[in-house]
């Protein structure tokens, strides 16, 4: 899987609830050209949520097919990222595009990247970008020992960890969940 700098994006589904979240730190080599950017955005009428880890014009061109993709297949968002998928390893242009996206809706946690993966998480956490790994473990943590909380604290508690570690990822958060 392509290592994708810049930014940290974690989804959880915990206890029948799902939330996505992302900082909003946008890098130029190693300075901050913008801390309040918001990676991650609502499709298909609400019911699904993207997050992008990535080059942000990149990013958007793979949600705008994205969600063509969900359109056209009826909202079914695995069908939908697969086909993405596909498009995106086969198309000469779309290969050349350097971003992550991770999809949610209300049932399931997508992880979809160029170079055709389409992963279902184990234990309902997945995270992309530069502090994705730190995200990932405190949420894991926290679904272990603090099941208690909900999707949504355990995703701002996590990326709150991450902003910590992570030069490349601050505490600007949005939170979006289903």
């Amino acid at each position: 899987m392509q290592k994708i700098h810049a930014t940290t994006i974690l989804a959880i589904l915990h206890n029948g609830s799902v939330a996505i979240g992302g900082d909003g730190q946008a890098t130029m080599g190693n300075t901050v050209a913008k801390s309040n950017v918001k990676k991650i955005r609502k499709l298909h009428e609400g019911k699904v949520i993207a997050g992008f880890a990535g080059s942000t014009a990149d990013a958007f061109t793979l949600l705008d097919r994205f969600e063509e993709k969900l359109n056209a297949y009826g909202g079914n968002m695995k069908r939908a990222s697969i086909e993405l998928a596909k498009d995106w390893r086969m198309d000469r242009y779309l290969r050349r595009l350097e971003a992550m996206l991770i999809a949610i809706n209300k049932e399931e946690i997508l992880v979809i990247s160029g170079t055709g993966d389409v992963l279902e998480p184990d234990n309902q956490v997945a995270a992309i970008g530069s502090g994705a790994m730190y995200a990932q473990s405190a949420a894991l943590a926290l679904k272990k020992h603090a099941p208690h909380l909900t999707a949504e604290e355990m995703v701002r508690e996590s990326l709150n960890i991450a902003a910590d570690i992570c030069i490349y990822t601050n505490h600007n958060l949005v939170i979006e969940k289903i």
